[in-house]
């Protein structure tokens, strides 16, 4: 049975911890936006400090998260940024009394790790989603997201792709997140079970060659035999090489995928970018997929 966190209600403690790397600017704007939307936001020791690249020591990091999980008045932890580091910790943290009082874990990218680890361990729903980080740059649809989904309001996305999808429709349960992430994982305890489910993917600043590489990977594993459908976010910042590899990250995605018949979406406003949709891990969606038109709704 998958667990749903309480939903958030107007003076709840939500706390920003930075499971990964440290901030390189303040997150004030962010801050704002949360207490606009009713929330107590209280920020961790790691927000505010630094180890090399990461944001304090690994025991920093995991003391700091440690403090929150187990907090039973603090209903939402949203990570500040990603980058790298999660995978550093993760073994480290109990979440025996995160157990009795589950709560919204927040985040996107390197934190695919803590989001995929609590569906793999722990059979509890979490957050992709816009961080304080990215809020500035964020549209407001994508936060809008974030808030809807936070204070359980219904709703549903709908788009236009501009690479052609498989069509189909399919409803299940969803995961995923950042491509790199999910390939790492394999084999350990926060592997994340593909089999009947969704499946959404992103990534950013990889070659096409390394995409080619992890979604073989993925596919001599088995793991993407038995989707029940697969929805493709934002690959972007894709590096250039000197001898072009011959192929977007979309065809090598789709020359992959095109042998199985579930429905197959394109495109999807998730991942690196600005419009970076909130999806919940280990929820019941709805997905129809037409040829360049793909409707997303939450059961």
């Amino acid at each position: 049975m998958i667990i749903q966190p309480p939903y958030l209600k107007k003076g709840d403690k939500i706390a920003i911890v930075c499971p990964a790397k440290k901030l390189p600017k303040p997150i004030d704007y962010a801050v704002s936006v949360l207490k606009n939307w009713g929330l107590d936001v209280i920020l961790g020791k790691s927000v505010f400090a630094e180890e090399n690249q990461f944001a304090g020591s690994d025991v920093l990091r995991a003391t700091d998260i440690q403090t929150f999980l187990d907090d039973p008045h603090i209903k939402a932890i949203i990570a500040g940024r990603g980058g790298y580091g999660t995978v550093r910790i993760i073994d480290e943290l109990d979440f025996e009394n995160f157990r009795q009082n589950p709560k919204w874990i927040i985040g996107f990218s390197d934190i695919t790790v803590l989001l995929a680890h609590l569906f793999a361990q722990q059979k509890v729903q979490s957050m992709h989603a816009q961080m304080p980080y990215t809020f500035e740059d964020s549209t407001p649809e994508a936060l809008l997201s974030l808030k809807k989904a936070l204070f359980g309001e219904h709703q549903s996305y709908s788009y236009e792709s501009t690479f052609k999808n498989r069509t189909g429709n399919c409803s299940g349960t969803l995961v995923g997140g950042n491509l790199t992430l999910l390939c790492m994982l394999q084999g350990s305890l926060s592997e994340v079970d593909f089999e009947n489910k969704i499946l959404f993917l992103e990534d950013v600043g990889e070659h096409e060659y390394s995409i080619d590489r992890m979604i073989r990977m993925l596919k001599r594993a088995g793991k993407l035999a038995k989707l029940k459908g697969l929805i493709i976010g934002a690959f972007n910042e894709i590096e250039e090489e000197p001898i072009p590899f011959g192929q977007t990250a979309d065809e090598v995605i789709w020359e992959l995928v095109k042998e199985y018949n579930y429905p197959v979406c394109f495109n999807f406003p998730t991942g690196h970018i600005e419009n970076n949709l909130t999806m919940v891990v280990g929820a019941e969606v709805e997905l129809k997929v037409e040829n360049n038109k793909v409707e997303f709704k939450y059961l």
